[in-house]
């Protein structure tokens, strides 16, 4: 049994939830997303993984270069597990030389460090610098792309599957617009540092140089990632991500005509995704948000608040209009130990809820004196 208490939004000091169970039905009005002319895409916020809009983002499909991103996660995590370092020479084979496609133009039997394979790899987009680096911590890319599976579904991708490190056509290569969202925000969440360089305008080895092709980077000042993508079989694709305002969105495009298609496409969902809505944070991990009445304790009260962040990301304006309910339990009768459930919080808009956290004790209360037991054993008979 629960006593309810309603807070206005007024009180609180900050806002934000896990968004995946919103509906449309719940938020404000907001026009549709944007016509891209991609074969498949997803906008989703980094931080609560709301989706703010999509076209069949469980497609699988033809990632191309993309795949890059998949390859790099691998060796970054090779890196942090001191498995390899930045510093570390690889010597470059024959199939590492010989790779098709995009290039950072490696040579044969030269030794070429870990870090700058990385930047030909994330920057100019080196086949030949994939398949190099996987040769280096597997052995062969064969047995990395084992590693890339692996990791795949340590992610929950369900619907990917690697043959290559390069993004090469393969009949059974494959990922989506939802999985490729979920890479690029582990990349991001994991490897802050790492993730920096996605925002490289231009890398040069070896006394050339090439531009990053993800244009984004020029045309918008808040885009700081990630990789491009485009083959014959996949047509154009752009994993993006950018920041305003302390909000991060990732986009994924695939499937456009043109190059030019897949940049303005992303831009278009970017805009999109920031001018129609925003994220807060509703309630920090740690913060006071009521206090319960208890019983045969050392303090009548004891405060209340959740262990995680609660985060919401809504159309703009909505957060107006968010009401919390507070459900405690009726008789709370001590000792209270912190972390100790003893209620929930509701986050509900236009009377539908769109998130529930359990609400702890945030300190402890231990039993009181004798004559505190007995007085409060007294006056709970009464009531």
């Amino acid at each position: 049994m629960y006593h309810k208490f309603q807070i206005s939004l007024f009180f609180i000091f900050a806002l934000t939830a896990s968004l995946s169970n919103i509906s449309r039905a719940q938020t404000a009005n907001i026009p549709s997303p944007p016509i891209i002319g991609a074969k498949s895409y997803l906008v989703v916020d980094a931080l609560t993984n709301h989706e703010i809009g999509s076209l069949e983002p469980n497609l699988k499909l033809p990632p191309a270069s993309i795949t890059k991103l998949m390859t790099a996660y691998v060796v970054f995590h090779a890196i942090e597990s001191d498995q390899i370092s930045l510093n570390d020479l690889v010597t470059i084979s024959e199939k590492a030389w010989r790779m098709e496609g995009s290039r950072m133009f490696i040579e044969v039997g030269k030794k070429v460090s870990v870090q700058d394979l990385l930047m030909g790899m994330i920057v100019q987009s080196g086949n030949d610098a994939s398949i190099a680096l996987a040769e280096h911590i597997a052995g062969s890319e064969y047995l990395f792309v084992d590693l890339m599976n692996q990791y795949a579904v340590n992610l929950n991708m369900t619907s990917s599957s690697f043959q290559n490190t390069t993004g090469l056509p393969d009949e059974n290569h494959f990922s989506t617009a939802h999985d490729l969202a979920l890479l690029a925000k582990a990349i991001i969440r994991e490897f802050p540092q790492y993730y920096a360089w996605y925002s490289t305008k231009e890398f040069t080895f070896n006394g050339i140089t090439q531009r990053n092709r993800n244009s984004l980077l020029w045309r918008d000042p808040s885009v700081d990632g990630m990789k491009t993508g485009s083959t014959d079989e996949a047509g154009y694709c752009l994993v993006s991500s950018a920041e305003r305002d302390g909000m991060r969105l990732i986009s994924v495009v695939l499937g456009t005509a043109t190059a030019k298609s897949r940049i303005d496409g992303s831009q278009a969902m970017l805009n999109y995704g920031f001018r129609f809505h925003e994220t807060k944070a509703v309630f920090k991990s740690g913060q006071e948000i009521t206090v319960a009445k208890t019983w045969k304790t050392e303090s009548e009260t004891v405060p209340l608040g959740i262990s995680n962040d609660l985060n919401l990301t809504l159309p703009r304006g909505s957060f107006d209009n968010l009401t919390i309910e507070n459900n405690i339990q009726s008789e709370i009768i001590g000792p209270i130990e912190t972390g100790q459930i003893l209620g929930e919080v509701v986050v509900k808009l236009n009377d539908s809820i769109l998130a529930t956290q359990p609400l702890i004790a945030l300190k402890n209360n231990p039993k009181g004196t004798l004559w505190q037991q007995i007085k409060d054993t007294m006056q709970l008979w009464f009531e």
